[in-house]
């Protein structure tokens, strides 16, 4: 049920032969995605729950879910990357139907991330489906 831009990141995780190419390669898709403006990132748009500054702002076009996501830390800016690729363009109607933690886990990263990374992508998971199921 993955995206194609998602079939992509797994295709080349599975290339990449061990987890430190692979922290850098979540890096630079988070340095690759467009800023978030600064005027979006207020407590509305902040997901609570992650160790980092963290904001997500949902963008809904034509019944597809995107949004526009940002980071004070590059790697939660990649992993923000990462959820961007899985969620990105699906009908607002299944995004809640998308197992993030078995689609991440595909990319070894509930493997290789601390507790408190983990936690922080859950809670941006979380608001994704709040905000996909307000636009429902």
């Amino acid at each position: 049920m993955a995206t194609q831009a998602f079939e992509d990141i797994a295709d080349t995780f599975d290339f990449l032969d061990d987890w430190e190419e692979r922290y850098r390669h979540v890096i630079e898709l988070g340095k690759a995605m467009p800023p978030m403006d600064p005027a979006l990132q207020v407590p509305a748009t902040k997901v609570e729950g992650c160790a980092s500054q963290v904001w997500i702002m949902p963008m809904i076009e034509n019944g597809r879910f995107d949004f526009q996501g940002d980071s004070d830390a590059m790697i939660v800016r990649g992993l923000i990357a990462v959820l961007h690729a899985l969620y990105s363009g699906v009908p607002v109607a299944e995004v809640g139907k998308i197992d993030a933690q078995a689609e991440l886990a595909r990319l070894g990263l509930d493997e290789h991330l601390s507790s408190q990374r983990s936690n922080g992508v859950r809670a941006m998971v979380q608001r994704i489906r709040q905000l996909s199921d307000a636009a429902a």
